[in-house]
């Protein structure tokens, strides 16, 4: 005999009242935002560990394939929340409705000082190696020319975003346009210079769930980033049918797009040669091209850590926003600008944050490692949590209208959150000390929750949306 429990009614408390927000983001500039922050500097670097673990071209295919798989499921999960709760918050939004304001705070916290300020800085490190290599800076600012470029990235692409939300999601189209046209052309030289006999295959075929599970770690990584459009909702025109839409096309077209560049690769080296390279995107240009494709790649990887940049700052201040919207100890960078339509003091802040980052990745001499190692394990943990939020406000939120709804539920965000889960440990067991220290960093924010009481702000009748700067 089966008994019916009855649903609990939502009573968590919400995060407070948004002012009103400018909807003057459309399908095109989400599609542009979660295109540009997923197709960054990864594909440049991860298909040769790829295929050195996977050892055969079919592997390394069914792998991207499934990365891609495994994101459109993350992505439908994000698709049904951003529709039933848009908000810029995003994911602090979705978890401060399904666990409470506590640990909502400690995932704003974590975006602010670990997760999306590590990953400005680390893709501004990656400009910085390139542009240290193409515009060298000479004499005694030779060792410092990667972390300049660096933090000039960041002050940079901040400004840009500072001066409006349209300013910022037009440089985003641009130069999601150009990254997408540049890799492209990479395809149509590798193609060019594709032997009739590629390299022969003789790695051998992994025999370890040990093999497997480290290419899909980095086949993911590559793929990580689709999650960042959520935070565009609150700000999107008609967000219950255009974040469905903008998430799942984003995710088909980098899914194919990912799949083309690999086949290229292996069409060009081979497996072996794609195993071994360091860097296989030159490798494969320089066979078409020779020593002039070398600076296209340079060019085409500074753009696409532009791209990724520009849109990790875009979505990045949107939280800091909201941590300052909702808690009296922050709310300075909870102030609205609206003449810009931009939260101008979470983006400054976000800004200095990423600077200090940038000046501790240029103390290690490994700017790009410390910050992967940094921000991986927080990253997947909060992923989970968003995953099993999904869950937990079907149940106590059953009257919520949702535009869309995931499909075979609840099995789809059950293999989201076990995909995430084990992304969390892998991170954990594969990364260096780094991974200690950002985990060391969100636990102090469990000090400052307790020594602030996570007073939230008080609600007022009619926000004001000039906020301040």
């Amino acid at each position: 005999m089966s008994v019916s429990l009855p649903r609990p009614t939502l009573s968590r408390p919400e995060p407070a009242h948004e002012p009103a927000l400018r909807t003057a983001l459309r399908f095109r500039d989400v599609v542009g935002l979660t295109v540009g922050t997923v197709v960054g500097v990864g594909i440049f670097r991860t298909p040769s560990v790829v295929a050195e673990h996977a050892g055969s071209v079919g592997l390394v295919l069914l792998a991207w394939l499934a990365g891609g798989l495994l994101s459109l499921i993350g992505a439908l999960c994000y698709a049904e929340m951003a529709s039933a709760y848009p908000s810029t918050g995003g994911d602090y939004h979705y978890l401060t409705r399904a666990f409470g304001r506590r640990v909502g705070f400690l995932f704003a916290w974590a975006r602010l000082s670990v997760v999306q300020t590590g990953a400005i800085a680390l893709l501004a490190f990656v400009l910085g190696d390139y542009a240290a290599q193409m515009l060298p800076l000479g004499g005694p600012f030779t060792p410092l020319a990667s972390p300049l470029y660096a933090a000039l990235t960041v002050v940079v692409l901040t400004a840009t975003n500072l001066a409006g939300v349209r300013h910022g999601a037009g440089t985003q189209n641009v130069l999601t346009t150009i990254e997408v046209g540049g890799i492209l052309l990479v395809v149509v030289a590798g193609l060019l210079a594709a032997p009739a006999d590629a390299a022969p295959l003789t790695a051998a075929v992994p025999s370890s769930t040990t093999a497997l599970g480290l290419v899909m770690v980095f086949v993911l990584l590559t793929y990580g980033g689709w999650s960042e459009a959520a935070y565009l909702s609150g700000e999107v025109q008609d967000p219950g049918r255009t974040m469905t839409r903008a998430l799942v096309a984003s995710l088909v077209f980098i899914t194919a797009l990912y799949l083309l560049v690999n086949w290229t690769f292996l069409a060009a080296l081979g497996v072996n040669g794609v195993a071994t390279s360091k860097a296989v995107a030159s490798d494969v240009v320089h066979r078409a091209l020779g020593e002039n494709g070398a600076r296209l790649i340079g060019v085409l990887v500074v753009v696409s850590s532009l791209t990724a940049a520009n849109a990790a700052i875009f979505t990045g201040a949107r939280t800091c926003y909201a941590l300052g919207r909702d808690f009296n100890a922050f709310a300075f960078v909870g102030r609205w600008r609206k003449a810009s339509g931009t939260p101008a003091n979470a983006l400054v802040a976000q800004g200095v944050v990423a600077l200090a980052l940038v000046a501790v990745g240029g103390l290690t001499r490994r700017g790009f490692e410390t910050m992967v190692e940094y921000t991986a394990p927080v990253f997947w943990l909060f992923l989970f949590l968003t995953g099993v939020g999904l869950i937990v406000l079907r149940w106590r939120d059953p009257g919520r209208p949702r535009p869309f709804r995931v499909p075979f539920y609840p099995l789809t965000p059950l293999v989201f959150c076990a995909s995430s889960g084990y992304l969390v440990y892998a991170s954990l067991a594969y990364a260096g000390p780094g991974a200690l220290v950002g985990a060391s960093v969100l636990a102090l924010g469990i000090v400052l929750l307790v020594l602030t009481g996570g007073r939230p702000v008080r609600p007022v009748a009619s926000p004001n949306p000039e906020g301040g700067s």
